[in-house]
Protein backbone atom coordinates (compact mmCIF):
# COMPACT_ATOMS: atom_id res chain seq x y z
CA UNK A 1 0.00 0.00 0.00
CA UNK A 2 1.10 3.09 -0.53
CA UNK A 3 0.54 4.51 3.11
CA UNK A 4 3.09 2.18 4.35
CA UNK A 5 5.45 3.32 1.58
CA UNK A 6 4.93 6.44 2.87
CA UNK A 7 5.12 5.29 6.25
CA UNK A 8 8.87 4.29 5.63
CA UNK A 9 10.22 7.23 3.94
CA UNK A 10 12.55 9.22 6.14
CA UNK A 11 12.47 12.98 5.92
CA UNK A 12 15.67 15.14 6.86
CA UNK A 13 15.22 19.06 6.90
CA UNK A 14 18.60 20.26 5.94
CA UNK A 15 18.33 23.81 4.89
CA UNK A 16 21.52 25.05 3.19
CA UNK A 17 20.14 28.79 4.02
CA UNK A 18 19.35 30.91 7.19
CA UNK A 19 17.04 33.68 5.33
CA UNK A 20 17.31 35.70 8.55
CA UNK A 21 21.07 36.04 8.91
CA UNK A 22 21.83 39.60 7.36
CA UNK A 23 24.82 39.00 6.02
CA UNK A 24 22.77 36.23 3.62
CA UNK A 25 19.95 38.33 3.20
CA UNK A 26 22.39 41.16 2.09
CA UNK A 27 24.55 39.26 -0.53
CA UNK A 28 22.36 36.43 -1.69
CA UNK A 29 18.66 37.86 -2.01
CA UNK A 30 19.26 39.74 -4.91
CA UNK A 31 20.60 36.72 -6.82
CA UNK A 32 18.68 34.06 -4.46
CA UNK A 33 17.51 32.49 -8.08
CA UNK A 34 20.63 32.49 -9.39
CA UNK A 35 23.55 29.87 -9.29
CA UNK A 36 25.53 33.26 -8.64
CA UNK A 37 24.23 33.03 -5.03
CA UNK A 38 25.75 29.42 -4.42
CA UNK A 39 29.36 30.45 -3.82
CA UNK A 40 27.93 33.14 -1.50
CA UNK A 41 25.70 30.64 0.65
CA UNK A 42 28.14 28.11 1.70
CA UNK A 43 31.00 30.79 2.60
CA UNK A 44 28.52 32.75 4.45
CA UNK A 45 27.09 29.46 6.22
CA UNK A 46 29.36 26.72 5.19
CA UNK A 47 27.61 24.73 8.44
CA UNK A 48 24.59 24.32 7.01
CA UNK A 49 25.80 23.54 3.75
CA UNK A 50 28.09 20.86 4.95
CA UNK A 51 24.49 19.77 6.87
CA UNK A 52 22.65 19.21 3.99
CA UNK A 53 25.70 16.77 2.33
CA UNK A 54 25.97 14.96 5.31
CA UNK A 55 22.47 14.41 5.43
CA UNK A 56 23.10 13.09 1.77
CA UNK A 57 25.11 10.67 2.80
CA UNK A 58 24.46 9.48 5.58
CA UNK A 59 20.95 8.63 3.98
CA UNK A 60 20.12 4.70 4.17
CA UNK A 61 19.05 4.34 0.45
CA UNK A 62 17.63 6.88 -2.05
CA UNK A 63 17.96 10.37 -1.54
CA UNK A 64 15.88 13.11 -3.00
CA UNK A 65 17.15 16.80 -2.62
CA UNK A 66 14.42 19.13 -2.91
CA UNK A 67 13.76 22.67 -2.92
CA UNK A 68 10.48 24.95 -3.35
CA UNK A 69 11.77 25.16 -7.12
CA UNK A 70 14.02 22.56 -7.70
CA UNK A 71 16.91 24.87 -9.34
CA UNK A 72 18.74 26.62 -6.76
CA UNK A 73 19.09 25.17 -3.89
CA UNK A 74 18.69 21.87 -5.44
CA UNK A 75 20.65 23.01 -7.98
CA UNK A 76 23.42 23.88 -5.96
CA UNK A 77 23.65 20.53 -3.82
CA UNK A 78 23.09 18.60 -7.01
CA UNK A 79 25.65 20.46 -8.95
CA UNK A 80 28.56 19.75 -5.56
CA UNK A 81 27.05 15.90 -6.20
CA UNK A 82 27.66 15.79 -9.65
CA UNK A 83 30.86 17.25 -10.01
CA UNK A 84 32.13 15.58 -6.64
CA UNK A 85 31.64 11.91 -8.52
CA UNK A 86 33.37 13.07 -11.67
CA UNK A 87 30.52 14.13 -14.05
CA UNK A 88 31.99 16.76 -16.28
CA UNK A 89 31.48 20.26 -15.99
CA UNK A 90 29.18 20.86 -18.90
CA UNK A 91 26.97 17.98 -18.06
CA UNK A 92 26.76 19.69 -14.17
CA UNK A 93 25.31 22.87 -16.48
CA UNK A 94 23.04 20.27 -18.47
CA UNK A 95 21.56 19.23 -15.25
CA UNK A 96 20.91 22.33 -14.00
CA UNK A 97 19.57 23.77 -17.04
CA UNK A 98 17.17 21.04 -17.62
CA UNK A 99 15.48 21.86 -14.04
CA UNK A 100 15.78 25.27 -15.37
CA UNK A 101 13.68 24.42 -18.13
CA UNK A 102 11.21 22.22 -16.15
CA UNK A 103 10.40 24.51 -13.99
CA UNK A 104 10.13 28.03 -15.85
CA UNK A 105 7.14 28.68 -16.93
CA UNK A 106 5.49 26.69 -14.70
CA UNK A 107 3.95 29.03 -12.05
CA UNK A 108 3.27 25.80 -9.33
CA UNK A 109 6.47 26.92 -6.79
CA UNK A 110 7.50 29.67 -4.69
CA UNK A 111 5.42 33.12 -4.65
CA UNK A 112 7.43 35.88 -6.08
CA UNK A 113 9.59 33.01 -8.38
CA UNK A 114 10.16 35.27 -11.54
CA UNK A 115 11.11 32.38 -12.97
CA UNK A 116 7.71 30.70 -12.70
CA UNK A 117 6.40 32.92 -15.91
CA UNK A 118 9.34 33.08 -17.96
CA UNK A 119 8.74 31.53 -21.64
CA UNK A 120 11.34 29.54 -23.75
CA UNK A 121 13.21 32.58 -24.72
CA UNK A 122 13.68 34.27 -21.19
CA UNK A 123 14.79 30.71 -20.23
CA UNK A 124 17.28 30.35 -23.17
CA UNK A 125 18.72 33.98 -22.41
CA UNK A 126 19.11 33.17 -18.28
CA UNK A 127 20.98 29.59 -19.19
CA UNK A 128 23.13 32.01 -21.31
CA UNK A 129 24.47 33.52 -18.35
CA UNK A 130 23.85 31.03 -16.09
CA UNK A 131 25.56 28.04 -17.22
CA UNK A 132 28.89 29.22 -17.48
CA UNK A 133 28.17 29.85 -13.70
CA UNK A 134 27.40 26.44 -12.78
CA UNK A 135 30.49 24.94 -15.28
CA UNK A 136 32.76 26.95 -13.04
CA UNK A 137 31.44 25.54 -9.68
CA UNK A 138 32.03 22.26 -11.37
CA UNK A 139 35.49 22.53 -12.16
CA UNK A 140 36.41 23.97 -9.02
CA UNK A 141 34.57 21.27 -6.65
CA UNK A 142 37.36 20.89 -4.60
CA UNK A 143 37.28 24.91 -3.86
CA UNK A 144 33.74 24.34 -2.60
CA UNK A 145 33.87 21.15 -0.66
CA UNK A 146 36.85 22.89 1.02
CA UNK A 147 34.90 25.94 2.21
CA UNK A 148 32.77 24.11 3.97
CA UNK A 149 34.89 21.72 5.80
CA UNK A 150 34.19 18.56 3.48
CA UNK A 151 36.57 15.66 4.62
CA UNK A 152 37.88 13.01 2.34
CA UNK A 153 35.68 10.10 3.75
CA UNK A 154 32.30 12.78 3.46
CA UNK A 155 33.43 13.15 -0.27
CA UNK A 156 33.90 9.48 -1.03
CA UNK A 157 30.80 8.06 0.47
CA UNK A 158 29.34 10.91 -1.66
CA UNK A 159 30.64 9.64 -4.61
CA UNK A 160 29.99 6.18 -4.21
CA UNK A 161 26.33 7.24 -3.86
CA UNK A 162 26.52 8.21 -7.61
CA UNK A 163 29.09 5.70 -8.65
CA UNK A 164 28.59 2.20 -7.22
CA UNK A 165 25.59 0.27 -7.21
Amino acid sequence: MVADAVAEVRVVHAPTEDQDDPEFRAVCFPILDSPEYWRHNWRILPDLVLAALHAVADAPSGVLVHCSAGRDRTGMISALLLANAGVPPALVAEDYASSVRAMAGSGTHAPGDRQASWDADEVTDWLAVTAPIVEDVAADVDAAFATVGADADLRTRLRALLTEP
